[in-house]
């Protein structure tokens, strides 16, 4: 027996269907981000609620036959749920493999019964869990002798419902300031309890006249409810009552701020929840680290592109702004690698923008991102000239110094304030014109062209430069300026010659930029069909 348990542990270890079917059943019931995790909650609150409503109508009905099939069918899927959450809670092959591997180190012998031991005893570790408790009763509820149980079918729906899930996990972990409340709570009832049965039991024509009337006058009095039904008629008894409500006062003051502190904690964790289920709904993602005044405008710039994109700042203020604003935003430090995979880098998250107002920020975030991912697109702000080589270390594919960028435009400009004012306008979009970047693919019309063929005038368009892969021939008779990987040709000539993977920087008016995409993405016949 022993060995055969042994071979099967290793057996199951090295499978890998049975790692995969886990992982699969485990995103299916438990991961709060996985999209077959909310219809699975779906299909059981349906579930439940049906199962419900059926006994309910059984109390005074005869059911139908297909009825009664379809109780049994619901209580056999909750029975297989019951028997995959026991066991995805702990992992027997893991056990076995431990207990041996240990008797082996050791020199001792691998004896049976330790081990079951072991393996029963996570399992029953499962099984009084509050909510294993609640699906085992649900189960029973089908036979006619404990149909009291039904209302636990009910209480299943905490495990499906997040809201309610939320309120049973906020009991859970308050459960020591809930246990201190219930002994305060319980030592004012039994003490009241007893107060008022002496003070009023032995007067004439008293309304306490037993233990439990006492404990339920205390019980409603405690509770500030007061439903008037037994009034106490001794002075002592009428002290003792406006004793009791100024005490229930306090201790319903007290829970309140227990549950509203809770809940305030968790519903970040919900809204953050509900970001990571929906950006691993999404793809092409764009991480956002920071949200001050330069990620601002990225965002802006980004929701106008129409980009999928999500904002991590460590201010609770700037991401209640842009929750204001309708962006998916996480409240937490960027340079943490466990959020940064919650949120899909390297999967679902293809761009990491790193504009936090902290270079160690920005290296840290870009050194974790590059290490996700050779492939991810990383852009990262410098406000120090020393930090840019270190981001281009790191893994940067871009480095931005948004204060010198600005001096700089500012000294060029500062003697034509015109056309400062122009490009001001132009790269801030506040008019209709803006500067837009166009691909020129291996199969468009504009391959092999010269930027004077293309006639710009009737177009309405203005040719700002172009970026040109190295991998691409080098414009010799035009002066271009260096970039990461790329060149750069700033209002080339008209016998400037396009290539495939070239990038135009246009300038003009929306409806013709969007005009222009739309054809540069079309092959040659289409250039020489508008022409002839």
């Amino acid at each position: 027996m022993s060995d055969w348990l042994i071979r099967l542990a290793y057996r199951l270890q090295a499978s890998p269907y049975y790692g995969r079917g886990k992982d699969l059943l485990r995103r299916l019931m438990e991961d709060p981000r996985s999209r077959w995790r909310a219809a699975f909650d779906s299909v059981m609150i349906v579930l439940v609620l049906s199962s419900v409503i059926l006994l309910i109508y059984e109390t005074r009905h005869d059911l139908a036959e297909y009825a009664r099939g379809f109780e049994v069918f619901v209580v056999g899927v909750f029975v297989l749920e019951y028997l995959a959450r026991m066991w995805l809670f702990s992992d027997s092959r893991r056990i076995i493999i431990e207990h041996h591997e240990r008797a082996e180190l050791a020199g001792i012998p691998f004896r049976l019964l330790p081990l079951l031991w072991a393996v029963a005893r996570r399992k029953l570790a499962y099984m009084v869990t509050p909510m294993a408790v609640i699906d085992l009763l649900a189960i029973l509820a089908t036979l006619p002798i404990l149909r009291l149980f039904l209302i636990f079918r009910l209480l299943k729906l905490f495990r499906y419902v997040r809201n309610l899930s939320v309120f049973g996990q906020v009991m859970v972990e308050k459960r020591f300031e809930f246990y201190t409340l219930s002994v305060f709570v319980g030592s004012i009832v039994l003490v009241a309890t007893i107060a008022i049965y002496l003070f009023e039991a032995g007067q004439p024509g008293p309304h306490v006249t037993s233990l439990m009337d006492a404990l339920y006058w205390t019980v409603i009095t405690v509770t500030t409810v007061g439903y008037g039904d037994i009034v106490p008629v001794t002075t002592e008894g009428r002290m003792l009552a406006m004793v009791l409500v100024f005490a229930g006062v306090g201790v319903i003051s007290f829970a309140t701020s227990i549950i509203v502190t809770a809940f305030h904690e968790k519903l970040r964790e919900l809204r953050d929840i509900r970001v990571f289920s929906e950006i691993e709904r999404l793809s092409g993602v764009t991480i956002v680290c920071g949200f001050g005044r330069i990620g601002q405008v990225v965002a802006e710039r980004l929701k106008a592109a129409g980009d999928r994109f999500v904002v991590i700042d460590k201010s609770e203020a700037a991401i209640d702004q842009a929750h204001k604003r309708g962006y998916l935003a996480i409240c937490g430090d960027a340079t943490d690698s466990g959020l940064l995979a919650n949120l899909g880098l390297g999967r679902q998250a293809s761009r990491i923008l790193c504009l936090t107002h902290d270079d160690v920020s920005n290296v840290y975030v870009t050194l974790t991102a590059r290490q996700v991912s050779d492939a991810i697109a990383i852009i990262s702000r410098a406000n120090r000239a020393e930090t840019v080589s270190k981001l281009r270390q790191a893994g940067a594919d871009h480095v931005v110094r948004p204060y010198e960028v600005v001096a700089r435009l500012a000294a060029e400009f500062i003697g034509q304030p015109v056309a400062f004012d122009a490009l001001y306008d132009v790269v801030t979009r506040s008019n209709v014109v803006r500067m837009e970047p166009v691909a020129v693919n291996e199969h468009s019309w504009l391959v092999g062209r010269s930027v004077g063929e293309i006639g710009w005038e009737g177009r309405r368009l203005q040719l700002f430069g172009v970026i040109r892969p190295h991998e691409n021939p080098v414009g010799t008779e035009h002066e271009h300026y260096s970039l990461a990987g790329k060149r750069f040709y700033f209002n080339p000539g008209h016998g400037f010659h396009l290539h495939a993977h070239d990038l135009l920087m246009l300038i003009g008016h929306e409806a013709t930029l969007s005009r222009f995409k739309a054809q540069a993405g079309r092959g040659r016949l289409f250039k020489r069909r508008r022409y002839q």
